[in-house]
């Protein structure tokens, strides 16, 4: 599995790439810290991860060899274009700007969760044939929820909207 999902990343992710992991990086019992930094060195792109519940041996290794992520944090917002990205570990029924139409990715539940009308969705690599997701997958997907999606705001009235 593990040589799969090596093969599968390094088959879309060139160098100098960046790559959001969205947690549980080295989750198993065969997994060792000498393992999990022999992947990292395997793997291309710049790394920025978010903690999942199942990362204290990959917490030991970056503790030990930081020079092999970019960055760690347990939730990350940016943007694409005028779109808002916000990743999570944990799936969310709500997160910034979510009723404006804002993406919310996570991991953690390893596809388990029903799909919704949410513009949220589980981006771990276990739910997409062990292969990461480029943004413009994520992107396309969303754009298919969409449009089944209708703001909380439209429905209502009583939750304020600023006037631009």
């Amino acid at each position: 599995m593990n040589e799969t999902m090596i093969e599968n990343h390094n088959a879309l992710v060139k160098p100098g790439d960046d790559v959001y992991d969205l947690g549980d990086f080295a989750f198993g019992r065969d997994s060792d810290e000498a393992g999990v930094r022999s992947v990292l060195h395997r793997l291309h792109g710049n790394l920025h991860f978010i903690w999942g519940n199942h990362d204290k041996l990959f917490a030991e290794v970056i503790r030990k060899n930081p020079e092999l992520v970019v960055w760690t944090k347990d939730i990350y917002e940016f943007k694409k274009g005028e779109i808002d990205i916000i990743l999570f570990h944990y799936a969310m029924r709500t997160w910034n700007h979510s009723h404006r139409g804002s993406f919310h990715l996570y991991g953690h539940t390893h596809a388990t969760l029903p799909e919704d009308n949410s513009l949220s969705f589980d981006i771990g690599v276990d739910a997409w044939d062990f292969k990461p997701v480029h943004l413009d997958e994520v992107i396309k997907k969303m754009n298919a929820k969409r449009k089944n999606w209708t703001s909380p705001i439209e429905k209502d009235p009583w939750i304020p909207v600023k006037e631009n």
